[in-house]
């Protein structure tokens, strides 16, 4: 059974940037396409990038240019590099496989204010 566990969040200004992860357990990580999502105050939860097995990736078309999704095989780590946040970036972030599995993580906050 997948256990995903995030980290990286917190509190930055508009502008700033973050660095999150996100270690994958009980799978074979390197054969599953990898998501990050996130659930924004009263919506709901979205996926904003994601990354095949190697290394193509994709994203949701309001995030391109200040969001890259990474991911290192060896540690089972995934990685989603934001820059130029803005306070509608405000929001928890998971991480998860993709098709999405049964289990979510505990998720980060990532809270972008001045």
């Amino acid at each position: 059974q997948v256990q995903l566990v995030e980290s990286g969040g917190g509190l930055v200004q508009p502008g700033g940037s973050l660095r999150l992860s996100c270690v994958a357990s009980g799978i074979i990580f390197r054969n599953y396409f990898m998501g990050w999502y996130r659930r924004a105050p009263g919506k709901q939860r979205e996926l904003v990038a994601s990354i095949n097995s190697g290394d193509l990736t994709n994203y949701a078309d309001s995030l391109k240019g200040r969001f890259t999704i990474s991911r290192d095989n060896a540690k089972n780590t995934v990685y989603l590099e934001m820059n130029s946040l803005k306070p509608e970036d405000t929001a928890v972030y998971y991480c998860n496989t993709i098709p999405v599995g049964s289990n979510w993580g505990q998720g980060t906050q990532v809270t972008v204010s001045s």
